[in-house]
């Protein structure tokens, strides 16, 4: 693997209103990593992918994405959010939302040009949803509806891969599925995905993030329900699956 930072933050630290959330905190990632970051609610997880992708400032520190200011760096970085602000009933359908992601890499709003639906396509097409295109948002599965946010966001073509809770509220047999699309895609994306679920995620990516205030950094094989329970200030119990992890072994 490159060993070529994707995202270098040092010494970063950030408050709301005079409280601290981030403290000290220095991180750095490289080309096709995938990496899990986890904490407690409150911890300051989504604020530190803000952080990655500009819409905040630190106050003290600095954050670099592929070597420039986050601001700088947004075009080739795709975003899904932990809430998405979609009307269920507003009548569009499955492409036009993945078409929102093109607004992402620079385009115009107004008529889509012919480049941007072929693009917009192609990210259906990655994450299994071509067939439903045409398919009200509204009528897509809970898991379907959280592929086509995962499309829009590769319809700006990014180079990283920003997730915030994507297998909230899934099934077990659905939260698989959406972990073996990921492994996909981080053959040639670098992946980082907030998530609170370790029985899956341990087994996909190589590092995990520890944000609670202050970010420590351990190889997923460290991930055991001691430093979890201590992480989140209650015992939590790990379940191990039988599945394979980046490397395509099994563990």
């Amino acid at each position: 693997m490159n060993n070529q930072n994707v995202i270098a933050i040092e010494g970063l630290t950030f408050r709301y209103d005079g409280t601290s959330v981030l403290e000290e905190v220095n991180l750095t990632i490289g080309e096709r990593e995938f990496v899990w970051v986890v904490g407690p609610n409150g911890g300051g997880k989504t604020t530190l992918l803000k952080l990655i992708l500009g819409l905040l400032k630190p106050q003290k520190g600095r954050v670099a994405v592929f070597g420039r200011a986050p601001q700088q760096a947004r075009p080739r970085v795709g975003y899904m959010p932990q809430q998405a602000r979609l009307d269920i009933q507003f009548p569009i359908d499955a492409m036009d939302i993945v078409l929102m992601g093109r607004l992402g890499a620079g385009v115009r709003p107004g008529p889509y040009r012919g480049h941007d639906r072929a693009i917009a396509r192609q990210a259906l097409r990655e994450v299994g949803l071509e067939d439903l295109r045409r398919q009200p948002f509204s009528k897509l599965s809970g898991g379907q509806q959280r592929r086509l946010l995962i499309a829009r966001a590769l319809a700006s073509e990014p180079e990283l891969l920003l997730l915030d809770e994507p297998t909230a509220n899934l099934d077990l047999a659905v939260e698989r599925e959406l972990f073996e699309l990921l492994r996909t895609l981080n053959q040639r994306l670098t992946i980082v995905m907030v998530s609170h679920d370790p029985a899956f995620v341990s087994q996909f990516v190589e590092r995990v993030v520890c944000v609670n205030r202050r970010v420590m950094v351990h190889p997923t094989c460290d991930v055991e329900e001691g430093m979890m329970s201590e992480l989140y200030g209650r015992q939590v119990k790990l379940v191990r699956h039988e599945q394979h992890n980046a490397r395509g072994e099994q563990s």
